[in-house]
């Protein structure tokens, strides 16, 4: 099914996998990434509206930012972090897969479905994914997040924090 179709989390979130045969495999291969140091700035990716997100678009989005930065400042200019976790279990109830069944038909309202992937549900203005670069690489970091930005849903913001005067006493 579409992605589009999990963008609203409706109805009270499903997260109890002991009880679920099957339990899908989470997509996410590192949270962190990069060296931890000091840097100069933090640059947040945040979303403008509370949606859902399907654990390969979280993927897709932290791997092609943090290639395109890891291309400028090698892997240890950076360390960028996931701020999300996809705990939600998504179902799907299988509908006729034959010719004329292009449309998503609501026979069975309400259907329990299997469970065949994980999303996350993010807030208003929830960080999603923020880089810790230095002066140089700020505009590259900032870029880095634009084009992640398409592989999410919703409107995202990029958000930079001065991080040398708020680490400072």
């Amino acid at each position: 099914m579409h992605g589009a179709n999990y963008r609203v989390g409706k109805g009270q979130p499903f997260c109890r996998k002991d009880f679920i045969k099957g339990n899908p495999q989470i997509k996410i291969a590192k949270f962190q990434g990069g060296k931890r140091a000091n840097y100069d700035y933090c640059v947040q990716l945040l979303v403008n509206e509370k949606v859902q997100i399907r654990h390969m678009a979280i993927e897709s989005c932290r791997l092609s930012a943090s290639k395109k930065l890891e291309e400028v400042t090698g892997e240890t200019g950076y360390f960028g972090r996931l701020r999300i976790y996809p705990h939600v279990l998504l179902r799907e109830n299988k509908m006729v897969a034959t010719a004329g069944a292009d449309r998503i038909s609501e026979g069975m309202r309400r259907a329990w479905g299997k469970a065949t992937s994980l999303g996350a549900r993010v807030a208003r203005n929830q960080c999603i994914m923020e880089f810790y670069v230095n002066a140089p690489h700020l505009e590259k970091a900032k870029e880095a997040l634009r084009s992640a930005c398409v592989k999410i849903p919703g409107t995202p913001n990029i958000k930079v924090i001065d991080w040398q005067k708020k680490m400072s006493p």
